[in-house]
């Protein structure tokens, strides 16, 4: 895959200034009216402005503007310099550096843009090639400013031809020991290859992945937050100009040089750790297949989980509690995987934790999911689900909150999933009892009637406790919820599901 192809109209300062001093001299405007109207005419044309400096004139020019000024000092320095470490102005170096990402960080501020356009990108990429490890300070401010330029495709596509992957690779490589160094530069790995498959690649071909482990292996689990973040980002499919996304295998392969495992070993750190959520999510990013997910498991992921799901209820930690239940619903796509959690208590586990999030409908909302998940084509946890509380956990929220629609829709599906008859149940409704008996052992037949004969008065108990009426009223207030309402009816046993 090439460089993105520019389909968007752009202009240049100079254009944009030329424009706004014929609006003072030839229309006679005055010149904030003439700024605005420059402004106003050229978003009308679909003129990308971004990055262009605009100010009223008379009060001020493009010159003076911080991010510029900043970058021109900048320039200086770097070209005065071959060697930054013996330089002298290392500490304004410096100074200039934090300005800069302080200004291009301000949300809203269109300062990373400003200095995209005026080479802030290739400036930086410079002075990181140039600066060694021992001058750290200043490396580790250069960073966050290129972390913080990087921001869209623009400046990725400029990060890419100034040869950044290698540049940061490289310093991350002679700068392993070093955790401001390592944080910092791991931040513009994520930045740079936030939807950017070309910089994915980049990266994986400069051996990331292996770097990673080895810095996850060495560091105190959880002390760099960069990191994963890093590999979620990489892990990622986000970048739509692609039909054919290749993060799958950067994915598989990561798992394979046993970067899953480690990440479990930072699982195990609990809510001590200040990284578990981003630890849980990047390990759930890694999880992409059958033999992955079990691999997790059989390194004690589930229960390292599970004791966070509990310890996230304990402290009331509702942020822990979502991003846990997520990467659990995640490693219960395996059935294998599946048993275990059910055998080790997740059930009621997950109904607990309800009760102590029973007022925050995002919570509920992953806890069902999972349950949901861990149903699907076993009757029989579908049953330990019910028995649970999970059918009361589904009626009180959605009573409790008629206007959560994501919480409202997967309530929905938890609901089909715990009363679904599926094909093999199916048979058990046309083929007499006699008959079944007769075909299958003793033991097997009993459990299996167990199954079909409570999944039924389950039912009946849902339907007795009033949960037609809230999903009819879900089906009714939100048009996401409408599928999965109707297919919750039908499998509940109504024959006017689709009304």
């Amino acid at each position: 895959m090439g460089p993105p192809k520019n389909t968007v109209r752009t202009i240049s300062q100079e254009a944009f200034d030329e424009l706004v001093k014929e609006n003072l001299d030839d229309l006679g405007m005055d010149p904030a009216e003439a700024l605005n109207d420059a402004i106003e005419t050229l978003t009308l044309q679909g003129v990308d402005l971004s990055g262009i400096v605009t100010c009223v004139p008379g009060e001020g020019s493009v010159k003076d503007n911080p991010v510029l000024v900043c970058l021109d000092r900048l320039k200086q320095l770097d070209d005065s310099s071959k060697d930054p470490s013996m330089d002298k102005n290392l500490d304004e170096m410096e100074e200039l550096l934090d300005k800069l990402t302080e200004l291009c960080g301000a949300q809203g501020s269109g300062n990373a843009a400003i200095a995209t356009r005026n080479g802030g990108v290739e400036l930086l990429c410079s002075i990181c090639s140039k600066i060694g490890i021992g001058c750290e300070r200043a490396l580790v401010s250069a960073l966050k400013a290129m972390a913080a330029l990087v921001h869209d495709l623009q400046s990725a596509e400029t990060f890419r031809t100034s040869g950044g992957a290698s540049i940061v690779v490289g310093i991350l490589n002679d700068g392993s020991q070093t955790l401001d160094v390592l944080n910092s530069g791991f931040s513009v790995v994520a930045a740079a290859s936030t939807g950017n498959e070309i910089l994915k690649e980049s990266f994986m071909e400069l051996k990331i992945d292996e770097l990673i482990l080895e810095v996850l292996n060495r560091q105190s689990k959880g002390s760099i937050q960069s990191l994963y973040d890093a590999i979620r980002v990489l892990l990622t499919s986000d970048d739509n100009r692609v039909v054919a996304s290749q993060v799958y295998g950067y994915a598989r392969k990561f798992a394979k040089i046993g970067i899953a495992g480690t990440l479990v070993d930072s699982l195990r750190a609990g809510l001590s750790s200040p990284s578990i959520v981003s630890t849980s999510i990047a390990l759930k990013a890694v999880a992409v297949n059958d033999e992955i997910c079990k691999s997790i498991a059989d390194n004690g992921g589930i229960d390292a989980l599970l004791q966070c799901i509990d310890e996230s209820g304990e402290q009331g930690n509702n942020t822990v509690a979502k991003v846990c239940c997520s990467l659990l619903s995640k490693l219960a796509g395996s059935d294998t995987n599946k048993s275990a959690i059910v055998e080790k208590g997740g059930m009621d586990r997950l109904v607990k934790l309800s009760t102590r999030f029973s007022d925050d409908p995002s919570v509920l909302q992953e806890i069902m999911s999972v349950i949901s998940v861990l149903s699907l084509r076993s009757p029989e946890n579908a049953a330990r689900a019910i028995e649970a509380g999970a059918g009361d956990l589904a009626i009180q929220a959605m009573q409790k909150f008629p206007a959560a629609q994501q919480m409202q829709k997967h309530a929905c599906l938890m609901i089909r999933n715990l009363v679904v008859r599926n094909l093999e149940n199916r048979q058990v409704f046309y083929i007499s009892i006699s008959h079944i008996s007769s075909i299958l052992p003793i033991s097997i037949f009993l459990a299996y009637n167990f199954c079909v004969t409570h999944l039924l008065s389950y039912r009946t108990l849902l339907l007795n406790n009033g949960v037609e009426k809230h999903i009819r009223k879900a089906k009714q207030s939100h048009e996401s919820c409408k599928d999965a309402a109707t297919d919750a009816l039908r499998d509940l046993g109504l024959h006017d599901y689709n009304l």
